[in-house]
């Protein structure tokens, strides 16, 4: 029997056909973005709520240190303003990561062989899963990443983080997580792409580990130990994971190609 091939290897798909595809996915994930954004702006208060619970947490344990009452400042007139936009916008992402997967899923759908194309559904709902599951551990962290950037500092300072370098703390972090925690995504598809394979991932087992050390340093925003050792052991064990499944998918490519 001859070998099935991906619909994105059919000669009839042009060029010009591609970028109108990819057009059409940017423009559902814009528009998602853009609704998302506007309940986002309209929640900001709730979102505010939630957001602020770690830094009244360090307030709570460190009284004596902070006099704003578990509230922040500003210090420019339009920076309450700027917060409530950036918030927003990137509540806004948070929201419509389902239809940016999915739009992502649809355009590198003609690249996979029919069976794989089965995998739409587990993809989208795992990497889900994954940003949201990175997103909270981030949250859980900051607390204790907090009361130990005060403890560094001494005491001879007092707490008072303005809004906006706070929120950007909070939402890089979660940010950083939330894409830390796509990295086994990242890795079963470039074993799907032929890129890697698990036995090359498997080879540089030890180099890996050492280069998410470094990689967990650079993206987490607040430089602590306690959120670096928090991200970079899920990373190492999505690393091994990735192996394992990768070996499974691939088996199952090699299986279809040569039926």
């Amino acid at each position: 029997m001859a070998k099935a091939q991906p619909a994105a290897l059919d000669p009839g798909m042009t060029l010009v056909e591609h970028l109108t595809e990819l057009r059409k996915r940017l423009i559902i994930s814009v528009m998602a973005v853009a609704i998302c954004m506007l309940i986002a702006f309209f929640a900001y208060n709730w979102i505010i709520d939630i957001l602020l619970h770690p830094y009244r947490d360090l307030v709570n344990s460190r009284p004596e240190q902070a006099f704003t009452g578990g509230k922040l400042i500003t210090t420019d007139p339009l920076e309450g303003f700027g917060v409530r936009i950036k918030t927003a916008a990137y509540a806004g992402i948070g929201l419509a990561m389902p239809v940016i997967l999915w739009q992502v899923w649809k355009f590198v759908t003609p690249g996979l062989y029919p069976h794989e194309r089965r995998y739409a559904v587990p993809f989208v709902l795992s990497a889900l899963v994954l940003f949201v599951m990175g997103a909270t551990l981030a949250y859980w962290t900051l607390p204790k990443a907090l009361q130990w950037l005060v403890d560094i500092a001494g005491g001879n300072f007092v707490t008072a983080y303005t809004a906006g370098k706070y929120f950007q703390l909070v939402v890089y972090m979660m940010l950083a997580f939330g894409i830390g925690f796509e990295f086994p995504i990242v890795l079963i598809f470039l074993q799907l792409a032929g890129v890697l394979t698990p036995d090359m991932l498997a080879r540089a087992r030890r180099f890996a580990i050492v280069g998410i050390c470094i990689l967990v340093a650079v993206i987490t925003p607040s430089g602590d130990p306690i959120s670096m050792l928090v991200l970079s052991i899920p990373m190492c064990i999505f690393y091994e994971a990735s192996i394992h499944i990768g070996r499974f998918v691939t088996r199952g490519r090699r299986e279809e190609a040569t039926a």
